[in-house]
């Protein structure tokens, strides 16, 4: 494990294994420790780099929501890979993970060899989805500064998103619950004020002009980000969409093996 000083925020980063470095982002809420179940499978293809996104995990939660902006974020990742010594890296991110790596490949491609991205999205297409996203996301920031962590959580996990989480075991669930209660207040509602969906520029018209090699990875049952990923393969110039049957928003941990597949099999 390393703890890497980024722009004047303490980043925490593991590597696991060796061959062409990929980077992975976790999801809002998430960390590094959700892709540890299926490290093994990506280990013996890639040096795996494993970061907490700001304001998750065991990185910083600054208190500014300023800093949490996807420009400063996807800099942040940019001094990353540059300290590693990296001169290019793939990225693969899920969710907030899977915008914030799509914009990084959009404002830095000469540092990207390949994307993967895993239920998402290139943020909403119009200035008035926008404006009533950043509304309804700086709602729930407040809301979680003035009801805590643990109410947080038990509200989020019942949002239909992850009606089809009720397929895993009951140790896995376990464990996200428990995974999703070390994250800092602070850093979530500062993470939804700065980079939450509304935040971000949309990156619909960028589509066309990025030509690097891309995985497009959705679930069957979430219906919305399959409508989402078949909009952006049309778009896209170098593209591949794959739709896993039978499993919603978190591919990675209710398909790990067709996941596993996929990730290694593509681009």
């Amino acid at each position: 494990m390393l703890y890497l000083s980024i722009n004047g925020v303490t980043y925490y980063v593991e590597i696991h294994g060796a061959g062409r470095p990929l980077l992975l982002l976790h999801g809002f809420t998430g960390s590094s420790q959700n892709w540890q179940p299926i490290l093994p499978g990506l280990t013996g293809h890639h040096q795996v780099i494993l970061v907490d996104v700001l304001g998750h995990g065991r990185t910083a939660s600054p208190p500014g929501e300023n800093r949490y902006a996807i420009e400063r974020v996807a800099a942040d990742l940019i001094v990353l890979i540059d300290q590693l010594g990296y001169a290019e890296t793939g990225i693969l991110g899920y969710s907030m993970g899977g915008r914030l790596a799509l914009f990084t490949a959009v404002t830095y491609p000469h540092r990207i060899t390949h994307l993967i991205l895993e239920s998402a999205s290139p943020g909403l297409p119009t200035a008035a989805e926008r404006q009533a996203r950043v509304a309804q996301d700086r709602e729930l920031a407040d809301w979680i500064e003035i009801n805590g962590i643990e109410a947080f959580v038990n509200r989020w996990e019942q949002l239909p998103l992850w009606a089809s989480q009720q397929q895993l075991s009951p140790e896995i669930q376990q464990q996200l619950h428990q995974q999703r209660l070390q994250n800092n207040p602070t850093g979530l509602a500062n993470s939804l004020r700065g980079m939450g969906t509304g935040m971000q520029p949309s990156l619909w018209e960028h589509l066309p002009a990025l030509a690097i090699p891309t995985l497009l990875l959705v679930g069957k049952l979430d219906t919305k980000f399959v409508t989402i990923n078949r909009q952006m393969a049309a778009l896209l110039p170098n593209a591949h969409l794959e739709i896993v049957p039978g499993v919603g928003h978190t591919v990675h941990l209710e398909r790990p093996l067709a996941w596993q597949e996929a990730v290694t099999r593509n681009p």
